[in-house]
């Protein structure tokens, strides 16, 4: 979602990063520039979707995992920049023939950030700890787990109640995360991973910083501290870059000042694609929008290539569906329901609504905003009223919208990989019930990879054919950087904003 949920944790909230002056991004703290990396000092990234809490075992939002996964808590595997499952704290895995025994071996000499070891029974102990104790609605994704076992302090036995295709990918996400036995007492506010960061300060309202972990079993980070400075306003984040407060500006929130950034000797843009649909949510369980018709008739009303160009400067995706071109059963859906307002008049009328008022309550994040107020307005010219609620985010949004599901509309960017999975669970917070949609994504978990792709395929055309949403477009992977700034993701595939790959050059 803003990114949070699917996860639900959606994406639902979309975050944002940094910036520094030229020849000079590691240069606040001067002198102690060298080629030695503990002398590499710090990186900046500026940020629009700060985190409620720094428990994802138990607060919705993708502002936790973005910050945290990889670079403090990390899997036995996780997503490279392809989107293909590599080994992480794993260094192999085994399946079995019928597919339900998953045997991994570990990496030696890991510790924990407390200076714990990490063996297979912490690995045992995480497993089945999202089972008991997560409470968050991705926890189902371990469901098909029976058994989490330690057969030797470096050998994790897992064994599923059914084949399951989505089981090791889940493990990518926050799910798959690895916690100490002794160290989840206050997860809100100390985290404790084997990652190659740990929490230096959090201070809420302004900055998260993370500082290399000295006990890191791996190649240690090149950058030393990473601040991620959180902005309300993208102007100011903006502004930021541009006088030396931040090195990067994760998530360009205002597209159509990119012109600002042209001089390629002090700025670098990056743009490419991510998993984060931008979705107009509908309440399906709330009248008429249990009626199809008045469903399909908000989809002809929106003109999303307008939507696109307007409210984000043309970049993004048009997608139609919950799929990104990333996944292997992506179809392009996008002219499915092309717009059609007098289409649209038309359904309202038969459905016996012809003026109708629904209220559109989005998160305050920019991109919702800006998006919020291109479709009301499209809205209106076929007789629909969109009251637009705008609430803070993500206690206000996730509170009222996601967990009560007390809105009719709503904007969000779904960043979860794979999340339309989601649309299997009758209470996540678009409230979609369809037995059918149901089947099919247990067949398609179930079945061979080629069953996999033919049933999702199935789920998608399904669910754009039932208007259970309308899909406005996918979200860009957007960036603007000092060119000092090394190793940034050009596709952003996972949950994580993966630090271990940048560099920051000292000219």
């Amino acid at each position: 979602m803003g990114s949070i949920p699917r996860r639900a944790a959606i994406l639902i909230s979309v975050a944002a990063l940094t910036l520094i002056p030229a020849c000079s991004a590691g240069s606040r703290t001067t002198g102690q520039q060298s080629q030695d990396p503990d002398k590499v000092n710090s990186l900046e990234v500026g940020m629009i979707a700060e985190p409620a809490s720094l428990d994802f075992t138990r607060n919705d939002g993708a502002a936790i995992p973005q910050a945290l996964l990889v670079n403090v808590y990390e899997g036995l595997v996780k997503l490279d920049a392809n989107g293909e499952i590599v080994p992480l704290l794993a260094t192999k895995w085994q399946v079995s023939p019928d597919r339900r025994t998953y045997t991994f071996t570990l990496h030696k000499d890991v510790t924990f950030s407390d200076g714990k070891p990490f063996t297979a029974e912490d690995a045992a102990f995480s497993i089945n700890r999202v089972k008991t104790d997560w409470t968050t609605s991705l926890k189902a994704g371990m469901d098909v787990v029976d058994t989490a076992e330690a057969t030797s302090p470096t050998i994790l036995t897992v064994k599923l109640k059914r084949p399951s295709n989505s089981w090791l990918f889940a493990m990518t996400t926050r799910i798959g995360a690895m916690f100490s036995r002794t160290g989840v007492a206050e997860l809100a506010t100390k985290p404790i991973g084997t990652g190659p960061y740990v929490l230096d300060r959090w201070t809420r309202g302004n900055a998260l910083v993370l500082k290399a972990n000295p006990r890191y079993w791996g190649r240690k980070p090149t950058v030393r501290t990473v601040t991620l400075r959180y902005f309300k306003d993208p102007t100011a984040m903006n502004n930021a870059l541009r006088t030396g407060g931040i090195d990067v500006v994760s998530t360009v929130q205002t597209p159509e000042t990119l012109s600002e950034f042209k001089d390629k000797s002090k700025y670098h843009i990056i743009e490419g694609t991510t998993n984060g649909e931008v979705v107009l949510s509908f309440n399906n369980s709330k009248a008429p929008l249990t009626d199809r018709r008045v469903r399909l008739a908000l989809r002809y009303a929106i003109d999303r290539k307008a939507v696109l160009d307007t409210a984000w400067a043309g970049h993004g995706t048009l997608i139609g569906s919950m799929v990104p071109p990333t996944d292997p059963w992506y179809e392009d859906l996008s002219t499915r329901y092309p717009h059609d307002p007098a289409q649209a008049k038309r359904l309202l009328a038969a459905a016996g609504v012809p003026k109708l008022t629904l209220r559109l309550r989005i998160p305050n994040l920019p991109y919702a905003v800006a998006i919020a107020q291109v479709v009301k307005s499209q809205l209106a010219e076929v007789g629909v009223t969109a009251q637009i609620d705008v609430l803070e985010f993500p206690a206000r949004w996730l509170d009222e919208v996601y967990t009560k599901a007390d809105y009719d509309l709503s904007i969000i960017a779904h960043v979860e990989p794979r999340d339309i999975t989601s649309w299997g669970n009758p209470t996540y917070y678009w409230r979609y019930d369809n037995k059918q949609v149901q089947d099919l994504l247990a067949r398609a978990d179930a079945g061979t990879p080629q069953q996999q792709v033919a049933a999702m395929k199935q789920v998608a055309r399904t669910l754009s054919d039932d208007a259970a949403a309308d899909w406005l477009f996918l979200f860009p992977n957007l960036m603007v950087a000092r060119p000092q700034v090394k190793g940034l993701p050009t596709n952003v595939v996972s949950e994580a904003f993966d630090l271990t790959a940048v560099s920051v050059s000292t000219s």
